[in-house]
């Protein structure tokens, strides 16, 4: 189930006895959790049934006796152990199978175990996914944040263009907690019905609409040595918002493409061999036709170079960021 699927189901008061929330992604986690805070009990139930435990300050047999008590006054009630990563479940294994094995149907019981998978191999992940739900918050890949972005902005009423999407997912990361919290201050400021673009991320999250590294993609791909040299000389000056290993590890995904490109028989295919909106593909196409693969090869190589020198690996003794970075340009480019 999809974690939208599951909050349907607990708006829908379709509730299971235990649900272990557990992955390397907090996000959908946290939004889960925060469902079966809200929406399983009214706010007058709260106080005499919803309790909430942290794993490294408590312990199995806590969880336990929290969890075997009835409700008062209500159908149900909520006991939520966060961090559950740090409960150490172990120490009480075969006490907290047994309540797996034999849950209070009028217990809701949550554990919220992130930054990390539950152990499946256990005996007692299979007694959970058989009486309760294990749902698995997996990381989402760099590729696919634009179009998180994407669903996200449109599920909440707006609409933003791909080439918004995309900066934004370049340099916010794919921490979706972040992402969305950046995305909700935005929204906030641009009216629904309006488009979001370049422009309105840069006024209200602080990204250059001109100066950023898919700017410099599209330079490198023109070859317009003019532009390119604009780009990073404002990167020089802005180091901090501009991350010397941000721009070398993305313009390796960049070239990573073209390279593809080269190989895709179908080009009629090549946006979904990618991973890319469709809407960038001339991008690709006109950077494939600047850079024939035998170039891609050594731009590739100029790459891992240039981020060893600014590691002080097979170095001549500069290793300026910015310095490297005009090396670096003025190298693809010719």
């Amino acid at each position: 189930m999809s974690a939208s699927d599951i909050i349907k189901d607990i708006k829908a008061r379709k509730l299971k006895p235990i649900y272990l929330l557990h992955g390397e992604e907090s996000y959908y986690i946290d939004l889960i959790s925060e469902a079966l805070e809200q929406e399983v009990l009214s706010e007058a139930e709260r106080g005499f049934n919803q309790t909430v435990l942290y794993g490294k300050d408590t312990d199995v047999i806590t969880v336990l006796n929290a969890a075997k008590r009835y409700p008062m006054m209500s159908d149900y009630q909520v006991v939520m152990v966060k961090e559950a990563q740090e409960l150490k479940i172990d120490k009480a294994a075969d006490a907290f199978q047994a309540y797996c094995e034999n849950p209070l149907k009028s217990t809701v019981l949550v554990l919220c175990h992130k930054y990390g998978k539950f152990d499946k191999r256990k005996k007692v992940f299979k007694v959970i996914e058989k009486n309760g739900l294990a749902f698995e918050s997996a990381t989402i890949y760099d590729n696919k944040v634009p179009a998180w972005i994407e669903d996200f902005v449109r599920g909440k009423g707006h609409h933003i263009n791909p080439s918004a999407s995309a900066l934004l997912g370049e340099y916010l990361g794919n921490d979706l907690s972040k992402v969305a919290n950046e995305l909700e201050k935005l929204m906030l400021n641009v009216p629904k019905g309006k488009e979001i673009g370049s422009k309105e991320v840069q006024d209200n999250i602080g990204i250059s609409k001109e100066y950023n590294v898919f700017e410099l993609q599209n330079a490198l791909a023109r070859k317009d040595v003019f532009k390119a040299n604009q780009i990073i000389n404002y990167f020089e000056a802005n180091p901090k918002a501009n991350p010397y290993v941000l721009i070398i590890g993305t313009l390796s995904s960049w070239f990573t493409k073209i390279l593809k490109l080269h190989y895709i028989q179908n080009k009629g295919e090549a946006a979904k061999e990618l991973g890319v909106n469709p809407y960038f593909i001339k991008d690709y196409e006109q950077a494939a036709r600047n850079y024939p693969l035998g170039k891609v090869f050594e731009v590739m190589s100029l790459l891992r170079t240039y981020d060893l020198k600014a590691k002080g690996v097979d170095s001549t003794g500069n290793t300026e960021t910015g310095d490297l970075l005009k090396e670096l340009v003025f190298r693809i480019i010719h």
